[in-house]
């Protein structure tokens, strides 16, 4: 980003009663811009850019002199806050009022996350960009002082910049980080392909996502807390409702809109569940087991159910990870259980340690790629 500029008047030599630029230069490229005026040789001080003597012809002549520096410092502090490309051309064209739009990453980012909104309206899609796009404005602030930058400013050393401001100020871990630059590269891609960036900033950045062992809970474990007497109905809701994910591998944003419409009898005369992945629009279909069925049942008539017609009465997910960590703490689980917990739980302990084949786990999880459900399923196989 350019921040230092140097402005010199001086006299073209093609005549002896000669008209005077202005030069403006900036990172040593130059560009110049005729003041429409002019001045004897005689009376010029070129070192100080300025006409020489005391008449009223000379005085109003540096003071527009004065007046036009002014305005194209003006000009350039006016790009620099904008986080602009702040080029002598550019200078130029600001200060003659012929600047164009430029295209900005914070108006990208925001414009990208209201058609994911549109499109998706998934909260935990959406939080992601939202968080990712809070991120990029505080970086701007904290090392550039600016609330938006120029796509065209944005370099190896920007992507750089914000991958270290992300693991340092942020205390984002390696993969946080990583999730964090995919999805601000998923944006610069899509200015790419519109012409709005010349250059691909993520060129030479490189990043590797570190396996980590998922946690999910035992068959052991299962059986603690689905026999544990809950002191409070609360807390009991929140345990059913947890066992309900695990018996079916459905995240709790689909969990939380389940109505009578998801409840289908396939062709086995049985009852099964069907939900339209957000991510990949395909439906899921999953087997409903006895014992998921029988939670099922037993809010039927939940107050809840009945006014907002769902098939259960799900509390917010920071509410529900609250209560699940106090279930734990009953039941003497020690692992940092949360909501996704039962997903992890339903691709091992329900399902692979089962014999359940991967190829129909990973349908029943809703994965376009085996490999990711291998990553969810990762655990000590027998």
């Amino acid at each position: 980003m350019s921040k230092r500029i140097r402005i010199i008047f001086y006299l073209k030599k093609q005549r002896n009663y000669s008209s005077g630029p202005v030069r403006i230069t900036v990172s040593g490229k130059r560009a110049e811009i005729s003041t429409a005026r002019e001045c004897e040789p005689r009376r010029w001080n070129a070192s100080a850019g300025r006409a020489i003597g005391t008449k009223e012809a000379v005085l109003s002549l540096n003071a527009y002199l004065d007046t036009l520096q002014q305005k194209v410092y003006e000009a350039h502090r006016k790009l620099l806050e904008q986080g602009r490309e702040a080029t002598a051309k550019k200078v130029k064209a600001a200060y003659l009022g012929k600047q164009e739009k430029a295209s900005m990453l914070v108006e990208e980012l925001e414009a990208h996350n209201q058609r994911v909104e549109a499109l998706l309206g998934s909260e935990s899609t959406l939080k992601g960009y939202k968080t990712s796009l809070y991120h990029i404005k505080e970086f701007l602030l904290s090392k550039h002082g600016i609330k938006d930058i120029d796509l065209k400013q944005m370099d190896y050393g920007f992507i750089s910049d914000y991958d270290f401001y992300l693991r340092s100020t942020c205390g984002c871990s390696n993969n946080s980080t990583l999730k964090y630059m995919k999805l601000l590269k998923k944006v610069i891609n899509e200015c790419l392909h519109q012409g709005l960036v010349e250059k691909a900033p993520f060129l030479h950045y490189k990043g590797k996502v570190k396996q980590l062992d998922r946690v999910y809970l035992t068959e052991e474990e299962l059986q603690k807390i689905t026999a544990k007497e809950m002191v409070t109905e609360r807390l009991s809701q929140v345990r059913n409702i947890f066992l309900f994910c695990c018996l079916t591998g459905l995240a709790y944003t689909y969990v939380q809109r389940l109505t009578k419409e998801n409840i289908i009898k396939g062709i086995d005369g049985e009852a099964w569940l069907v939900v339209q992945r957000q991510k990949t629009g395909n439906p899921t279909r999953l087997p409903l087991l006895p014992s998921a069925k029988l939670i099922l049942d037993r809010y039927r008539q939940h107050p809840q159910c009945l006014y907002k017609n769902r098939l259960l009465p799900v509390l917010s997910n920071q509410k529900m990870n609250a209560y699940l960590k106090e279930i734990m703490d009953v039941c003497g689980i020690s692992k940092p259980v949360t909501s996704h917990t039962a997903r992890h739980t339903f691709a091992t302990t329900v399902t692979l340690l089962n014999g359940v084949p991967m190829e129909s786990v990973s349908k029943m999880l809703g994965h376009t790629s085996i490999k990711t459900t291998q990553h969810y399923a990762k655990c000590r196989l027998p």
